[in-house]
């Protein structure tokens, strides 16, 4: 966990980065001005109070926590020279993946069709590629983060993007111990922007839980998609071609 200092400085980030200022986390908490900065400028929060505030900020200590580490969007994304590698051979990608996920070299091996040799020869591929750290005995050390996200328009999604998600909603979730929702309503920009914010939130959760989970046996853990999306749709006229009649200008 990160010390006082870095998660006040990670606070002060956050508010910045979302136009908040003392005075509103005052409000919020039914605090003075002079109360707030003094918790700034002292150093005195206590975890509740550090929850409330993380909760007027729509994110929780998780994530303030990553941000006090210091946990850079480098490690949290490739260059376009990697997803390359990765988009160009999809039995790197894979293993990539498995290990991404803690499966060890030898279980691997073990539990797909590759052998040690072809197996060792990616490994070293990878580690070329500056993606993991090979040890002796064929262990590795990740150079990423587990988190790490493609590149919105990097040579992954070009390549593989559609096919993945295809492939990803080609059967009926109910029948695969799945669960599966879409909801569609009118919402205001701010609106939209909370729940996009609640998005982020419940993927840096989707991620803890399964680092948390890599403890676990193999046999104990399955590899789960999740996939979150929100954006304006136009329904009907999307669905049907039913498009809207263009505004007419008011007579002056």
């Amino acid at each position: 966990m990160a010390n006082a200092g870095q998660l006040v400085s990670a606070l002060k980030k956050v508010l910045k980065a979302r136009g908040r200022t003392y005075a509103d986390l005052a409000t919020g908490l039914g605090l003075s001005e002079a109360s707030i900065k003094r918790l700034f400028s002292e150093q005195t929060f206590t975890l509740q109070r550090l929850d409330d505030i993380c909760r007027l900020l729509e994110m929780d200590l998780f994530e303030l926590a990553q941000i006090a580490r210091g946990e850079s969007e480098a490690l949290r994304q490739m260059t376009v020279a990697q997803e390359a590698l990765l988009a160009g051979d999809r039995k790197l990608l894979a293993v990539f993946y498995l290990l991404l996920n803690n499966r060890e070299p030898a279980a691997i091996v073990q539990d797909y069709q590759l052998s040690e040799p072809e197996c060792i020869r990616l490994l070293a591929k990878l580690d070329r590629a500056g993606l993991i750290e090979l040890l002796p005995g064929n262990r590795v050390r990740l150079r990423v983060s587990r988190q790490v996200r493609h590149r919105p328009n990097g040579p992954l999604r070009q390549r593989l993007g559609e096919e993945m998600v295809s492939n990803f909603l080609s059967v009926r979730f109910d029948d695969h111990d799945g669960h599966f929702r879409f909801e569609i309503g009118e919402l205001s920009a701010a609106s939209a922007a909370m729940l996009a914010r609640k998005l982020d939130r419940l993927a840096a959760e989707f991620f803890e839980l399964s680092e948390l989970d890599m403890h676990l046996p193999p046999a104990q853990r399955a590899l789960y998609g999740i996939a979150m999306g929100l954006r304006p749709w136009g329904g009907a006229a999307e669905l049907t071609g039913l498009r809207r009649r263009a505004s007419v200008p008011e007579k002056t």
